[in-house]
């Protein structure tokens, strides 16, 4: 696996790809990789010739500094993952090779989402969808790939990336990958290294609550019935503290008052357990 952290050097390496018509797949990651991370390696692996991997925890996209501080990095750990998945190289820049001119010269860029960013993670950590969409127009132009992969368990940014995409003409197809989850439900993530052990038995429960939603809603129950359910098992359980719960709309993100068909929705949750934000969704179609 070849590993470059100067841009002009990956982008050499693109070139040569491009020059030998070989197509080009894409997984941007912030590291801390997981089993989740490897199953969209392996994905891009089985659609492209050369499959091309970035870390970088981009400061932007944190409105929490102390969030950011302690963001887990493995570098060691992920190149060897990596490479063992067969993957064909990683981007694993600095901050100052990402941003030349500086974090704040870069965050005078901004980007309109619209309705899709105004609400669930876009509330509650204002600046955190201009930072994304920061980092990944200037990742897509510096890997210039045919597909990007990202996982589903942030939905809400797979959304909006895929929007940015098709509004800025990148010709980039973004391709989302359902959650992979512990046996135990939990949604992989790498904010879970931060768990405590008591907190790690106790986590699952999120997927508990939402399943069981999931299976009300398939039962016809009404979403105001089912909302008020889930909020209420939150409410008795002291070692969360429930950000939000919702029962949205996957075109925009709304709030569902009732199932029109074929409209898609989504369960979303945001949850504090400990020190640690954690959040998943499950897809109702």
């Amino acid at each position: 696996m070849d590993v470059f952290n100067k841009v002009s050097t990956l982008k050499d390496f693109v070139n040569n790809c491009r020059f030998s018509k070989k197509s080009v797949g894409f997984v941007p990651t912030m590291g801390a990789l997981h089993h989740g991370h490897i199953t969209l390696i392996k994905k891009s692996i089985q659609e492209n010739d050369i499959t091309i991997c970035s870390i970088f925890v981009n400061p932007t996209q944190f409105n929490n500094a102390i969030d950011l501080k302690h963001y887990p990095v493995q570098h060691e750990q992920d190149k060897k993952m990596l490479e063992e998945a067969g993957c064909s190289a990683l981007f694993l820049p600095s901050v100052e090779e990402m941003y030349p001119l500086g974090i704040e010269q870069s965050q005078m860029t901004g980007f309109n989402f619209g309705i899709i960013e105004k609400q669930l993670e876009g509330a509650f950590r204002p600046g955190h969808f201009n930072g994304v969409g920061i980092v990944v127009s200037k990742l897509f132009h510096m890997v210039n790939p045919d597909k990007a992969y990202f996982g589903l368990k942030d939905l809400q940014q797979f959304l909006i990336i895929r929007k940015m995409t098709a509004d800025l003409s990148f010709g980039i197809d973004v391709i989302g990958v359902p959650t992979v989850r512990e046996n135990d439900g939990l949604a992989m993530s790498s904010r879970n290294l931060r768990l405590t052990e008591d907190e790690r038995k106790v986590a699952p429960f999120i997927y508990e609550v939402i399943s069981t939603m999931k299976e009300k809603i398939d039962h016809n129950q009404a979403p105001k019935e089912v909302l008020d359910w889930g909020i209420a098992k939150f409410q008795n359980n002291t070692k969360f503290h429930l950000e939000y719960l919702e029962i949205v709309d996957t075109t925009t993100l709304t709030k569902v008052e009732d199932y029109k068909k074929p409209l898609s929705y989504a369960i979303v949750i945001a949850a504090h357990l400990g020190k640690v934000r954690l959040i998943d969704n499950l897809l109702i179609e």
